[in-house]
């Protein structure tokens, strides 16, 4: 593996992916493998399955490096099912006036962090800082004060996540370091002119949802809820008596602009026809994608005010982004402009790769500030 390279692993709700990358010119990266394989996923905190779990993650990593080479240290992405999020106002006073630097940053986000049970820090990001004298800043650094605070997001792992990876790597020489996806997506999907004046990000998978308020590099509220395509399947296997295998073939092919009263057709899936109701369909569509619905509902039901009315929600993740009409369903039923968001990136650019490199960026960034931290600091 390339010393210029990092190693991600990104765990959705059903499929667990392995990327060895680097930065390329102009905010692009440089691939050098991925690799991917599915698994049962999980729900209120826990993996289905842990077996299946490992075989998923040994089999990805395993492709990876007959690629690269032996992976050294990995960056685990943690989906928002195992993260808690807790905003907090720090304050700091200083002696005399002085320089705002890292230092003083750090040390203000260490005054705000505390002990939560069952969980591990990872780290924190703020929205904004205010000085002495009330300035308001998303980047305080070089300002003279003798006062900062900020409106800071501590992110929270589960120990759960965290012993039931660590098990799986236990007898590997691979040092794990571990990222909250959510964040990874907000900070590289939404440019920051966007995120200053809040804004909000709905991540749909297969089995797992996450949607949040955002303001600068912060979290403002995140909530995760156990729906997403699956509740669409479910309602295609049920309400039109279809086998999971037609029905994960036949959704990518239903619009929902379909006028009414279409009658029924035809789709061969392996080799069998299946004679399906239209308006069926759509309405079975339309009813798995409420569940949805009612997760960002139930956020949205306190997000009032001017400045956070007419934001608009961007839509990622592999849930329902090939669903024709999907996002305009959506928004009809929260009320709410809705709009795709995704990687801007040649080949890249779908909302199903936003996670994995999104986690690329954040795993970058880290690196290139460990190093300059090191060259700083000797070491």
């Amino acid at each position: 593996m390339s010393r210029k390279s990092v190693a991600i692993m990104d765990i959705r709700s059903s499929r667990i992916t392995v990327v060895v990358g680097e930065r390329g010119v102009n905010n692009t990266f440089v691939f050098n493998a991925i690799a991917s394989g599915d698994y049962e996923g999980y729900r209120d905190g826990v993996f289905y399955n842990e077996k299946r779990l490992a075989e998923a993650v040994v089999g990805t990593l395993r492709k990876v490096e007959k690629i690269c080479g032996p992976i050294r240290r990995l960056w685990v992405g943690v989906p928002g099912e195992f993260l808690q999020v807790i905003l907090k106002q720090p304050v700091m006073s200083f002696p005399k006036r002085r320089r705002i630097g890292e230092r003083e940053i750090e040390a203000l986000y260490e005054s705000g962090r505390e002990t939560v049970e069952g969980m591990t820090f990872l780290r924190a990001s703020s929205a904004l800082f205010t000085t002495a004298d009330r300035r308001v800043t998303v980047d305080p650094i070089g300002i003279l004060s003798t006062s900062l605070e900020g409106l800071v997001s501590y992110f929270y792992c589960s120990n759960v996540f965290l012993e039931t990876i660590g098990k799986i790597f236990s007898d590997m020489s691979i040092r794990l370091s571990y990222l909250p996806s959510t964040l990874a997506e907000a900070c590289y999907l939404i440019p920051s002119e966007k995120r200053d004046e809040y804004a909000f990000l709905l991540d749909v998978g297969d089995y797992s949802t996450s949607v949040m308020l955002l303001q600068g590099n912060a979290i403002l509220k995140q909530t995760t809820a156990p729906v997403g395509r699956a509740q669409v399947l479910a309602e295609l296997i049920g309400g039109l008596s279809l086998p999971y295998e037609a029905a994960v073939a036949l959704l990518p092919k239903t619009n929902l602009y379909t006028r009414s009263n279409v009658g029924k057709q035809e789709f061969t899936v392996n080799n069998t026809i299946y004679e399906v109701d239209i308006d069926r369909l759509v309405a079975a569509v339309k009813d798995g994608l409420d569940a949805v619905c009612e997760t960002v509902g139930e956020f949205m039901e306190n997000m009032h005010g001017r400045e956070l009315d007419y934001k608009p929600l961007y839509v990622t993740g592999e849930g329902i982004c090939d669903i024709r009409g999907a996002l305009e369903h959506v928004s009809k039923r929260v009320d709410r402009v809705c709009e795709y968001i995704s990687p801007n990136l040649p080949y890249y650019d779908t909302p199903s790769m936003s996670s994995f490199i999104s986690l690329l960026d954040m795993a970058c960034t880290d690196r290139a500030r460990e190093g300059f931290f090191k060259q700083l600091f000797g070491g």
